[in-house]
């Protein structure tokens, strides 16, 4: 593997940006409840790429600080 191929591992807690399973293991919750929480085109802690969900870490955070129910 040349030095342009070499893949760079960034810790699931400073990715700004966090795929279904990613969120499933950071928050604790299962993929099929975040998949649920995150659902519709309008939602404010998704970022849409393409037809791939990204969890905005952050937002997903301060929402599940304020829950009292998910």
């Amino acid at each position: 593997m040349g030095e342009s191929e070499k893949k760079i591992l960034v810790p699931i807690w400073q990715k700004e940006l966090l795929s279904v399973k990613e969120a499933a293991a950071y928050f604790g919750i299962g993929e099929n409840k975040i998949r649920e929480m995150t659902a519709g085109v309008d939602n404010p802690y998704v970022l849409w790429v393409g037809n791939k969900r990204m969890i905005k870490r952050k937002l997903m955070e301060s929402y599940i600080e304020e829950a009292i129910e998910i």
